[in-house]
């Protein structure tokens, strides 16, 4: 059984004042918080167990995907039938586990807050702000390409979600360096760094299917200098043991922590929407 690691437990601060009282993946990109998309991603790659890494003040999230007998009957009551079936089957598809993150410590530390409740591997980790539209879905994308690589591996392998970008977003990202002639196996992994310092631009998106033994790792690795656990470490560690490998996103990103990001995948998802036309009048109206 796949399981899902999903980091949710970050203050949200790029998304405030929105996110001051509702954590930012609750917030609503069309028809639903942005939180449902990356479990339903989850799901479509073949994960029903979900773990999510919460800290104070994101029980919401939890509540979002409990069972909900009240507004259940409303919904068969009332006969809002196609309400009533999603809601109905979400809550039930998937069993979800929380654990805090008390202390902000990285997202390294985020994941190995997950180890006691995941006992075998890969396992993904999908970042709860990192928004992919695609088919197939994005995590099924790493597994595809784990299924792929680990036919000539002996050990086990990771495989991260990549994406080419222009040198002005290199120091935003973690950047991976690809060895050549091979099914972009990665040599490095480097945290952010300035884009004279690496010729790669593929940098890593929020989407990750790691071994098992990314917990060792990670309990082992030295702490950065405000105490931080980097997940971009254990993924160098994974890449210089041969064992770390890239998947090129086929489909479309949004980083919805982000205020421009958030509204381009609003206006994506509308656009996808049976109120597609009506949002293309409106735009056309406003853009005159």
């Amino acid at each position: 059984m796949l399981s899902t690691v999903i980091p949710v437990a970050g203050l949200g601060t790029r998304s405030l004042p929105a996110s001051k009282v509702i954590p930012k993946e609750m917030l609503p990109v069309f028809d639903r918080p942005i939180i449902q998309y990356i479990v339903e991603e989850s799901i479509q790659s073949g994960a029903s167990n979900i773990i999510f890494v919460t800290s104070k003040g994101k029980t919401a999230i939890e509540d979002h995907f409990d069972i909900s007998f009240e507004l259940e009957h409303l919904l068969e009551r009332t006969k809002k039938t196609d309400l009533y079936k999603g809601i109905h089957a979400l809550s039930r598809e998937i069993s979800i586990q929380s654990v805090r993150q008390k202390e902000q410590l990285g997202l390294g530390h985020a994941v190995l807050m997950a180890k006691n409740l995941i006992h075998t591997g890969p396992f993904g980790v999908l970042l709860g702000d990192d928004m992919i539209d695609s088919n197939p879905a994005g995590l099924k994308q790493l597994t595809n390409t784990y299924d792929l690589v680990k036919k000539n591996q002996a050990a086990d392998i990771g495989v991260v979600m990549l994406s080419e970008v222009p040198d002005s977003e290199v120091s935003k990202y973690g950047i991976c360096e690809i060895k050549s002639g091979t099914d972009f196996q990665i040599t490095r992994c480097v945290e952010k760094p300035q884009p004279h310092e690496t010729k790669s631009r593929f940098a890593i998106l929020g989407r990750y299917l790691l071994p098992l033994d990314t917990f060792e790792i990670l309990e082992s690795q030295s702490r950065g200098a405000l105490g931080e656990i980097q997940l971009t470490d254990a993924l160098n560690a994974l890449a210089k043991q041969g064992r770390l490998f890239g998947c090129v996103l086929k489909g479309q990103r949004f980083d919805a922590g982000d205020r421009l990001g958030f509204l381009k995948a609003n206006i994506h998802y509308y656009l996808k929407s049976p109120m597609a036309q009506d949002v293309k009048n409106f735009l056309k109206e406003i853009l005159k």
